[in-house]
């Protein structure tokens, strides 16, 4: 059952913080991240606002994101970010490396999150990487290397988890994601 301050919308007491942020010169529909994230807590009111702005800016108004359950120091439903009003989910099932965000027109934004205890060195090699279109791997595996973010809660079988680069973290299936590029018609 959620309390009261977690079916509340939040609204942060702060300026938004200019977000560590590099993102794809262009999308692509076949790549695997947009970009990659860097904040500096886990503290999600301090850490969204100036990553939504930003992420708004470039790509329209973005109505909801989602991000791992345990990862994040504190939950809630709804943010206030400059005049809007952005949802937010939250799911076990999400890796923590990865943030889901959803515009106006459906596009969804995939970034790869950087642990905030992260050294600027592997945090900017990983943003790098994350945010280069021809990038193949997935985000946990670009921080497979340097800190990983939080486990996710105990009990999680990793087999029945499925991410959002492509399903079943056990599988190597292709996956879809639109664009803001209309497809031919055919024939």
């Amino acid at each position: 059952m959620l309390t009261a301050a977690q079916r509340a919308t939040m609204i942060p007491s702060s300026p938004p913080s200019q977000p560590r942020l590099v993102l794809a010169p262009v999308r692509v529909s076949r790549a695997v991240l947009d970009g990659g994230w860097w904040p500096r807590s886990w503290d999600p009111v301090a850490e969204l606002p100036g990553l939504l702005l930003a992420l708004s800016s470039r790509y329209g108004r973005i109505r909801n994101v989602i991000l791992n359950n345990g990862a994040w120091d504190s939950r809630f439903r709804r943010l206030a970010v400059g005049t809007d009003v952005v949802r937010v989910g939250w799911f076990d099932s999400l890796d923590t490396a990865l943030l889901i965000a959803t515009t106006d027109r459906g596009d969804q934004l995939d970034l790869l999150v950087v642990p905030p205890e992260s050294t600027a060195a592997a945090a900017e090699q990983a943003m790098t990487t994350a945010a280069d279109p021809t990038n193949s791997l997935h985000a946990p595996d670009i921080l497979a290397d340097g800190p990983t973010p939080p486990s996710p809660k105990a009990g999680t079988d990793p087999s029945t988890v499925w991410d959002n680069e492509g399903g079943n973290t056990t599988t190597d299936r292709p996956h879809h994601r639109p664009t803001n590029e209309q497809a031919a018609p055919s024939g």
